[in-house]
């Protein structure tokens, strides 16, 4: 039986959305001779770089180069426990340099900005979200990702937008009510989709949440033969004009997958160099933000995402600083929510790798 969604007493904080960096515009001899110098560095250090579709396609195109990874948060989280590096590096934001030090933790785990954080993983402060689970002993939770270690040590799971549908399902199937935490755009999509009694947190991302469903039906008057590919932390206001609906590497697949010359995604577009490698006859149109004349924080890109670079990233190497650090307590308690999730994924035969080109 679906339930309306029961949002937090407390307000969540106001999140501060940082300004986009700007960083030095560099020549192709000098990126180059930048790229070379990491790529010593890496080797020195037995260490592997592990990206994230979001970010520059620079860094996703070195971490490709040097044998590393470049992938969404749930091979992001399974790679590290594959690698024999001594040293991941995360090019991505925070909670994906704590997932990966929470299942390597003999493992040193460096980032290039330990700034770049996440707007749900701040939206869900620990102390709040321990209220409210306190306030709900009888449910299950299950929390996203993108929500910092506190939080996952808290959790009875962990899932990311590509396997929350059926570890969601499974958990409804078994009579277990949910307690959801922090995407409320995602949680309404899985409640959507399985039925589940939820009760929702109430959060969101900064990128998706600024997707129009009003200009996106514009858009697509004006590219009537164009895919629309949505990710699910949009609001419902958009899913609804999708086509495909689903985790970055199932949008990421269904470009090269579907017959369309045209796609309008409503994602962070550092996703597009991806899809132009794999798919480079294709034309991408991003999802617009706003209305006519109206401003956005994002963008269509997280200006945490973007506090990563090539040049951040030498830095890092040669400093050895921006090291990820997990309390023990807190990692043993995690640990076991983002355990749970691999499990499902390994015995469900769910994956959120790309298929070999």
């Amino acid at each position: 039986m679906k339930t309306q969604p029961i949002k937090h007493q407390t307000a969540p904080p106001r999140i501060e959305v940082p300004s986009h960096p700007v960083w030095p515009s560099l020549g192709d001899v000098e990126k180059e001779a930048l790229k070379q110098r990491i790529i010593a560095l890496l080797k020195a250090q037995n260490a592997v770089l592990v990206a994230h579709y979001y970010v520059d396609g620079d860094l996703q195109a070195l971490a490709e180069e040097t044998g590393g990874c470049v992938a969404d948060s749930l091979e992001m989280a399974r790679y590290g426990t594959t690698s024999d590096a001594d040293t991941i590096v995360v090019c991505g934001v925070r909670f994906m340099g704590e997932t990966a030090k929470i299942l390597n933790p003999e493992k040193r785990v460096l980032m290039p900005d330990l700034a770049a954080t996440c707007s749900l993983d701040e939206g869900c402060p620990i102390d709040q979200f321990n209220t409210f689970c306190d306030e709900h002993p009888d449910r299950t939770v299950v929390v996203y990702a993108n929500t910092s270690a506190e939080v996952k040590a808290r959790a009875d799971w962990m899932v990311t937008s590509g396997i929350a549908l059926p570890i969601v399902r499974h958990l409804h199937e078994r009579g277990e009510k949910i307690l959801w935490a922090p995407d409320k755009h995602l949680g309404h999509y899985v409640q959507q989709q399985t039925g589940a009694d939820m009760l929702m947190w109430d959060s969101s991302c900064v990128v998706h949440e600024e997707f129009k469903g009003f200009a996106l039906e514009r858009l697509k008057r004006l590219h009537p033969d164009a895919a629309v590919l949505v990710h699910p932390e949009s609001p419902e206001d958009v899913l609804r004009h999708a086509d495909i609906i689903g985790s970055t590497t199932r949008l990421i697949k269904a470009v090269t997958e579907m017959p369309n010359d045209a796609f309008i995604v409503a994602t962070d577009d550092g996703i597009f160099w991806k899809m132009h490698q794999l798919a480079p006859g294709k034309k991408l149109i991003s999802a617009p933000t706003a209305g006519v004349g109206a401003t956005c924080e994002s963008c269509a890109h997280c200006p945490w995402m973007a506090k990563n670079s090539l040049i951040n990233l030498e830095q890092v190497l040669l400093g050895g600083y921006n090291t990820i650090t997990v309390e023990p307590a807190i990692r043993a308690k995690a640990v076991k929510s983002i355990q749970r999730m691999l499990d499902f994924a390994t015995e469900h035969n769910i994956s959120g790798a790309l298929p070999s080109r």
